[in-house]
């Protein structure tokens, strides 16, 4: 499966036997980390650092893969509706090498995110974040909100929303966003900033 992922899996909040849903599970892989929901089959947080190495390593032949130890969503949540595979960890920010950028192309680094978020203003963000990492060392926290629980017929949860903290150089300067998962009525990601 997705062999270059190594996972430390445990239980954070809650005890369940053999065989049942986790709520949390911590993962590490070597280029981020992250908690996910088994019961949701999404992330609940992910953490990374951006690279600034933009070797224009092609995705080409790279798919998403599911995972050994974690129940994750797969490609039946995403098939024909709004919803697209939002990589959290964006491969364009991890392009060194082969093996960073099929690292993103994990359902652990994706969440069912509004195509018209994901395609515009949070690409947008992404980019800037990488203009930054060419002078400053980049560091992104995204924490994945759940207000609602609307289910796709395929059993994962919609996020209601999303949070993205931007840290700067170890904290001299953290910029915070929040984008709610829908159409999103601005473009400029600085209209999604918040204190």
């Amino acid at each position: 499966m997705f062999k270059s992922l190594i996972l430390y899996s445990f239980l954070l909040f809650t005890i369940t036997s053999y065989g049942q849903k986790r709520d949390s599970v911590y993962f590490y892989s070597n280029h981020y980390k992250g908690i996910y929901s088994e019961i949701k089959e999404q992330p609940l947080l992910i953490e990374y650092k951006v690279k600034n190495c933009y070797y224009g390593e092609s995705r080409k032949g790279l798919e998403f893969s599911t995972c050994d130890t974690i129940y994750t969503s797969d490609k039946h949540d995403y098939y024909k509706n709004v919803w697209d595979k939002g990589h959290m960890v964006p491969a364009a920010s991890q392009n060194c090498n082969r093996e960073m950028i099929s690292e993103t192309f994990s359902y652990l680094n994706c969440a069912l995110q509004h195509q018209d978020l994901n395609r515009k203003v949070w690409k947008y963000l992404e980019e800037y974040e990488r203009e930054l990492s060419e002078v400053h060392e980049i560091y992104i926290k995204i924490t994945i909100e759940f207000k609602t629980k609307q289910k796709l017929k395929t059993g994962a949860t919609i996020p209601s929303g999303f949070y993205k903290t931007i840290i700067i150089n170890g904290g001299d300067l953290i910029l915070k966003y929040y984008f709610p998962n829908q159409k999103p009525k601005s473009n400029y990601y600085n209209d999604y900033k918040i204190n």
